[in-house]
């Protein structure tokens, strides 16, 4: 298990309030078994590039829809087939919590005194790593977009004010959409801790932004209390034996990228401890 302390923050215990089963015991949600594979990231600050191979996993077909949030956590307001924003990262840890509870998985997360620990191998729901987030955008593709950007997502191109019901836009080779445009996605992976602390990373662009934004390879990030009208989650699924390393996430490496070593760039002040 790996646990990660937020400074002032102590969320409260997953609850599920609804149920995310229909009357046949179907998951609400639409889930893609991807393939063992590798993809390459990079790290701008660092200049550095590797290759991380993957095992097989599940993820979201979409994003998270308004709809199923409000049928997991009991809200009176039913919802749409909007992706669900204007969530933290706490918060999608809670709801993945809550959709594995009414489905009678196990819990991924745990949260205790201000930390949380990711159980590498509990099968519940969970938010992605960086890696496996990338090699679903990507869909063995190499380029920026796994097709025309006008096709596939939707962003500062098409003038919206929100964001767009999912699933109209054309899906890539693993049959999934929406990984660019329309909402970003949180992952579970620290952006920077070096400079940044606890922040984590989100993914794949909004419907907001620049077409120089909505590319496989883009990474942001933000507090993990912070909300934005254009971020949201799409759910992921897989246990692994490694309790403190998977899927291209390691606690190890974490605590490296923490320390500042050699010279910092212009302007660039490190976080205070």
């Amino acid at each position: 298990m790996y646990k990660q302390q937020f400074r002032g923050l102590v969320p409260g215990k997953a609850t599920a309030c609804g149920t995310a089963w229909d009357d046949f015991g179907v998951s609400l949600f639409d889930l893609r078994l991807l393939p063992a594979g590798h993809v390459e990231l990079h790290d701008a600050r660092r200049q550095r590039r590797w290759t991380v191979d993957l095992e097989p996993f599940e993820i979201g077909a979409v994003p998270v829809t308004t709809a199923q949030y409000a049928q997991v956590m009991g809200s009176d307001r039913p919802g749409s087939q909007l992706p669900l924003a204007e969530i933290s990262w706490v918060q999608a840890i809670n709801f993945c919590n809550a959709a594995s509870i009414a489905e009678g998985l196990a819990p991924t997360y745990t949260f205790e005194e201000g930390e949380v620990t990711w159980r590498t191998g509990a099968p519940g729901y969970r938010l992605a790593t960086e890696a496996e987030w990338e090699y679903a955008c990507r869909a063995g593709t190499a380029g920026p977009h796994y097709g025309a950007l006008d096709a596939i997502a939707w962003t500062a191109n098409d003038k919206l004010e929100t964001t767009k019901e999912v699933g109209l836009k054309q899906a890539n080779d693993f049959g999934l959409h929406d990984t660019l445009g329309n909402v970003w996605e949180w992952c579970w992976d620290l952006l920077d801790p070096a400079r940044y602390g606890d922040y984590r990373a989100f993914r794949g662009g909004g419907f907001a932004d620049k077409h120089w934004s909505v590319r496989a390879s883009t990474r942001r990030g933000g507090g993990p209390g912070i909300t934005h009208p254009d971020l949201g989650l799409r759910l992921a699924r897989g246990a692994f034996g490694d309790p403190l390393s998977a899927q291209g996430w390691s606690a190890e490496v974490d605590s490296e990228r923490g320390k500042i070593t050699g010279m910092l760039p212009t302007g660039w002040t490190p976080r205070q401890h």
